[in-house]
């Protein structure tokens, strides 16, 4: 499938077929299907609108392109960041330690999965409700299961929380213990632990529920890192997964058709923020693998992105997208964003 093309298929293992729904659902049964990685910064247009109701907005003004996609036959998967908002999530814990007990990170990305799956789905379906189309929409609490020896754990890179200035950000590392690491030339943030995504522990619900038609927020913040114990029970860690290499590996595990990543910028660049910019329309596998290997994407932004799609192409996948939240029509029919394909 090339960059303007998309194929027909049905999901393996579901454990029943897709059904052929009626026109007010927008869905038949030769549908594409579709993971949609949706960036937890996207959510925040400034530093004056980060309050959950400026989110709920936000993503509303999101969700008609998302609409625009169901309304074109697509069937959806939803996997959303949540880098400022678990910073935030944590910041306040840390300012009200002395009132109440302070909350683990695992159990952050637990909350905005909650917090922000609503989001998506209250604006998602109210979208679908004013073009009358009627479509189930569930947000899942998802674990994924990491190495407990993975090396990530001695090396923190993954930013969380808001962008701060390098004295801001240096006084709060002092003070709280933090790792501080300039954020591709945006701003200073705290970096936590990113290990590898192995397994989504719930991917079997994930494909009954796609089997029923539903629409399906799921792996928020690359999901709640887990490690399974020499019992086989799960406890989770202290880190934060990387949401793109989750949602990677969850478009290869259900067969996706296309997998797109939304962002902050409307293509990918190589030199980026430097007069040397140059912008990407199409990316081949190899050449994503040759500019990964020559360090041209910055490990705590867009290189995430470029490996999850590099991952997802080695998987099998035949198509991949990465543009901004404004131009995903635009990019899906080949106007602009950076396709990724086999070759």
């Amino acid at each position: 499938m090339g960059c303007r093309e998309r194929a027909a298929r049905t999901i393996p293992g579901a454990g029943r077929p897709f059904h052929t729904f009626d026109g007010k659902t927008g869905m038949n049964e030769h549908a594409g299907l579709a993971v949609i990685a949706v960036g937890g910064n996207a959510l925040i247009l400034d530093e004056d609108h980060r309050s959950i109701p400026d989110q709920y907005r936000t993503a509303a003004a999101m969700c008609h392109s998302l609409g625009d996609l169901v309304a074109q036959g697509w069937r959806l998967v939803i996997v959303h960041g949540n880098g400022p908002q678990v910073g935030f999530v944590l910041r306040s814990s840390e300012i009200a330690a002395a009132e109440v007990p302070e909350i683990p990170m695992d159990y952050a990305t637990g909350n905005t999965q909650g917090v922000i799956g609503w989001i998506f789905q209250r604006a998602l379906g109210n979208e679908l409700r004013r073009r009358g189309m009627e479509r189930k929409i569930v947000a899942m609490v998802t674990q994924v299961r990491v190495d407990r020896d993975d090396p990530a754990f001695a090396n923190p890179t993954k930013p969380i929380g808001a962008m701060l200035d390098e004295a801001s950000a240096k006084a709060l590392a002092a003070e709280q213990g933090w790792v501080v690491k300039e954020d591709a030339g945006r701003g200073w943030r705290r970096v936590v632990p990113s290990p590898r995504p192995l397994a989504i522990v719930e991917m079997e619900v994930i494909r009954d529920l796609m089997g029923l038609g539903t629409i399906v927020i799921a792996c928020g913040g690359g999901g709640i890192p887990v490690i399974e114990n020499d019992q086989g029970e799960y406890l989770g860690v202290e880190a934060v997964i990387d949401k793109d290499l989750t949602a990677s590996l969850l478009a290869t595990a259900i067969d996706a058709d296309l997998f797109l990543i939304s962002t902050g910028v409307e293509r990918v660049a190589l030199n980026f923020n430097s007069p040397q910019q140059e912008w990407l329309s199409r990316v081949t596998l190899d050449e994503a693998r040759g500019w990964r290997d020559e360090n041209h994407f910055d490990p705590g932004s867009m290189g995430p992105k470029v490996q999850a799609m590099i991952e997802f192409l080695e998987g099998g996948g035949k198509k991949g997208l990465i543009t901004d939240p404004p131009n995903i029509g635009r990019a899906m029919a080949g106007e602009t964003g950076t396709c990724f394909a086999r070759d």
